[in-house]
């Protein structure tokens, strides 16, 4: 027999004539021919072949389709040069009408059956180690060595015909430090399964405990080793015993067919992708590619201007943009809540700033297909009310949005609203976003930027995000402005030391990301538009969608219209038409109106040109005209 020495070495047709005769000591090929490509294998009737090819172009994450054998063909010309499929797989598997029926080192036996049945090669993670341990980094199971760890997930396939099952993956231990180089190494390898389809908490993907993996071996994480997670071609396998096949075939799960090809490096048109932490219970990080997240970082910075120069540039913390709106994106379900009551005499008591960028957000989230509600103080539900009655009028809405009204009446309230019966594991919503929000300060009060204590206008919506920080699974944002709002507890020492009476009205409650603008309304156009960008973004969309289904055409983005545009923000149009028509708005506010840079509606335009170049007749640019710096 031969050992496992040398069989990294050894070129492909040398290790498939080895196997031919029966002479290794071993069936995980994971350890054999570096740098070549290998393939799962499904054997099954010619009857079913054309459905089966759909079903790998629809789930090609999974199922990389490599080479299709015509009916009774045993070679495989254009993936190797001397081959044999009856032969060359260390070991096989037999299905009968779903069940496994027993395990072969040989097909011949069945040669006559196979004339009818068409040979499906299927790329395989084997084929991308060598590239993984090229960037330096671990292949755990391999050091331990044993074959690598797959699961059964709770993500259904793309269905077709009498094909469907859930995804399978394979689970790789990656340093934290080395997510990214993991990520890169293999998102070029597309017909390797490409890039991680989830990294982080198993239990996202209905993973219970990574001990007991439903295929091959338990590998063992290292301190500081995050578990990622790739799509695997074993998902063939479950399609097979699901579909009922009177027969089929398939390679043993750690004894894939070696073929001839070296994997070769195609960078993917997707862009160089990043890996970023969205939330740390669960831990959970996404994939973004550079270039979408260097435009949502320009953007982040053009909000950051200081119209009132009121020294927000202190409170700015980089990347805070991308982090909530990633979080957004991975979101069911979001709630939403404005409302800033600083001018306390008049009524409505609010200021405009605030609501239209709810708006934007809550406009942006439906067209993804996202649930939104709002939560608002009780005595302001009327007129958020007639609100969204006007904005689903208008268009900006597609439908009207819950509208929510909380109040404290027991020490269980905020959980009791959150979650579904007070139950931590089933929270209502994914994440909470407040813009231009009175947030509470250090001795309980709420203030407005004159130090003037409004509570007893404010009801205690934040409780949610107090709450929200003990319940896995909820994230938060802050927008605002000026640190007094809702979500800016995270700034608070900067608040304290350079905004005006920043000591007494600094939000103390925090929020997991905190994007501060000049105006918070611009927070929220700048959420919708980030949002686009991140739908937009290929490497992003692959991994929401776990590289299963057909990805969106680029002609097909229905949510275009809900982007911020001109007569949606401008002043008299739009969100605007709106606000003025609910606010009776006191003199201070319509006198500050014009206080602010007079070319910043030339500066967005011409960012947002380039931001959705490729939609030119969409003139996105924010308004200016946001009444601020008078509350």
């Amino acid at each position: 027999m031969l050992l496992t020495g040398g069989l990294k070495s050894l070129l492909p047709h040398v290790l498939r004539r080895i196997i031919r005769c029966n002479r290794l000591s071993i069936s995980n090929t994971s350890v054999m021919a570096e740098g070549y490509k290998q393939a799962s294998v499904v054997i099954l009737h010619k009857s079913l072949a054309d459905d089966f090819e759909k079903f790998c172009h629809a789930n090609d994450g999974p199922l990389p389709l490599l080479y299709r054998s015509q009916p009774g063909d045993w070679k495989c010309p254009s993936l190797s040069s001397d081959s044999d499929i009856r032969t060359d797989c260390q070991q096989y598997r037999k299905y009968e009408h779903g069940a496994c029926t027993g395990s072969l080192k040989s097909l011949k036996e069945y040669s006559e059956q196979l004339k009818d049945m068409v040979t499906f090669y299927l790329g395989c993670s084997f084929s991308f180690e060598k590239a993984v341990q090229k960037a330096g980094i671990p292949i755990r199971n391999v050091e331990q060595k044993c074959n690598v760890s797959m699961y059964k997930t709770s993500v259904p396939c793309y269905s077709i015909s009498m094909f469907h099952c859930n995804l399978v993956v394979t689970m790789r231990p990656i340093p934290e430090s080395k997510l990214g180089a993991a990520v890169l190494a293999t998102a070029e390898l597309k017909e390797a399964h490409g890039a991680p389809i989830h990294i982080g908490d198993p239990g996202l993907l209905g993973i219970q405990d990574l001990s007991k993996p439903d295929y091959g071996d338990p590998v063992h994480l290292h301190p500081g080793d995050i578990p990622v997670f790739w799509a695997c071609g074993v998902t063939g396998v479950e399609a097979i015993i699901n579909c009922r096949t009177p027969l089929a075939f398939t390679h043993s799960r750690d004894c894939t067919f070696i073929t001839d090809l070296e994997n070769d490096n195609v960078r993917s048109l997707g862009g160089v992708p990043q890996v970023h932490c969205i939330s740390q219970d669960p831990l959970h990080f996404s994939i973004v590619s550079a270039e979408a997240a260097q435009k949502i970082k320009t953007l982040e910075t053009l909000i950051g201007i200081d119209p009132g120069e009121r020294g927000i540039r202190h409170l700015q913390r980089q990347g805070e943009l991308l982090g909530a709106c990633l979080a957004m994106s991975h979101a069911g379900s979001v709630l939403i809540t404005t409302g800033f009551p600083t001018h306390s005499t008049h009524q409505p008591p609010e200021e405009n700033d605030g609501p239209p960028g709810a708006l934007a957000i809550a406009a942006m989230l439906q067209a993804l297909e996202k649930q939104v509600a709002i939560v608002t103080d009780q005595r302001a539900m009327d007129l958020n009310k007639k609100i969204i009655e006007e904005a689903v009028q208008l268009g900006i809405l597609k439908k009207p949005i819950p509208l929510l009204s909380y109040q404290r009446e027991s020490a269980n309230s905020a959980l009791m609203f959150l979650c579904e019966n007070g139950n931590p594991g089933r929270p209502r919503f994914d994440h909470l976003v407040a813009i231009e929000r009175a947030g509470m300060a250090a001795d309980g009060n709420y203030y407005n930027a004159r130090k003037v204590n409004i509570k007893h206008l404010v009801d205690p919506i934040d409780e949610l995000f107090l709450a929200a920080q003990t319940i896995p699974g909820i994230t938060t944002t802050g927008v605002g402005d000026g640190g007094n709002e809702l979500g800016m507890g995270k700034v608070k020492d900067a608040v304290k030391k350079h905004i005006k009476n920043g000591d007494v009205i600094a939000c103390d409650v925090e929020a997991d990301f905190t994007v501060v603008a000049g105006v918070s309304n611009w927070g929220g156009y700048a959420i919708a538009c980030a949002l686009h960008v991140l739908r937009c973004c290929d490497a992003h969309g692959r991994y929401l969608r776990r590289a299963v289904g057909r990805p969106r055409a680029p002609s097909h983005r229905p949510w275009l219209p809900a982007l911020p545009s001109v007569p949606k923000v401008a002043p008299g149009q739009g969100w605007h038409l709106i606000m003025a028509g609910r606010w009776k708005w006191p003199a201070a506010a319509a006198a500050c109106l014009g206080r602010f840079i007079p070319d910043l509606h030339k500066v967005f335009g011409h960012f947002w040109g380039f931001l959705v170049k490729e939609q030119p007749r969409c003139p996105y640019m924010f308004s200016t005209k946001d009444s601020k710096h008078c509350k």
